[in-house]
């Protein structure tokens, strides 16, 4: 089970915090999902895209993308009393992968941001997430001016898991953000409990 840091609140019950990644391809939307979301003003390790990352950063897609996050983003949000949730925002490029083993230690789960004009670049964290069991939800990111698939065919695409979420959302906007981290939150539970189960049956 993902570790948990519990506190008191106000009102005397007990508070949980539960570490939660944003993973994906590069230029994705993970930097902006964190911010929208985030309560606290996000801690961010971006760097100004340089000539010398133009060899290895692919921004085809994204060609107005100035920066590109080094380390890592940091978020919080209270998704109800009692309960909030540590944001970690990963790098999306190959280069910064090893960076992924000493983020997810302790995560609950993980969202995994799609663009479906470059499906192929959330192949590496779908791989990821799946081979160390971490639960972790398909966020399909409506970019404007994209072509629009539903969540079965990028499920299909993607050839996920039986019964792993996707979700479509707007990275912009707190509320869609907030809807998918809910997302994760109730299908990670689902799938610890399930386990549980599994170990004692």
């Amino acid at each position: 089970m993902a570790s948990e840091h519990s506190e008191g609140t106000a009102d005397g019950t007990a508070a949980m915090a539960l570490k939660i990644l944003v993973a994906g391809g590069f230029g994705v939307g993970k930097t902006t999902l964190v911010g929208a979301v985030s309560e606290i003003r996000p801690l961010r390790t971006e760097e100004q895209l340089s000539e010398l990352g133009q060899s290895v950063d692919d921004t085809a897609a994204v060609e107005r993308k100035t920066t590109t996050t080094v380390a890592m983003d940091f978020g919080r949000i209270t998704i109800r009393s009692g309960l909030s949730l540590y944001l970690f925002g990963t790098p999306g490029q190959d280069r910064f992968w090893f960076l992924w083993d000493e983020l997810s230690q302790g995560s609950l789960g993980a969202v995994v941001l799609a663009d479906t004009r470059r499906l192929e670049d959330c192949f590496p964290a779908v791989d990821y997430f799946e081979h160390r069991r971490i639960p972790f939800v398909v966020a399909v990111n409506c970019f404007t001016g994209a072509r629009a698939y539903g969540a079965h065919e990028v499920a299909r695409a993607l050839d996920l898991d039986r019964g792993t979420p996707v979700v479509l959302c707007d990275a912009r906007d707190k509320d869609s953000g907030k809807e998918v981290l809910i997302r994760l939150v109730e299908y990670a539970g689902r799938m610890y409990t399930a386990r549980l189960l599994d170990s004692v049956g």
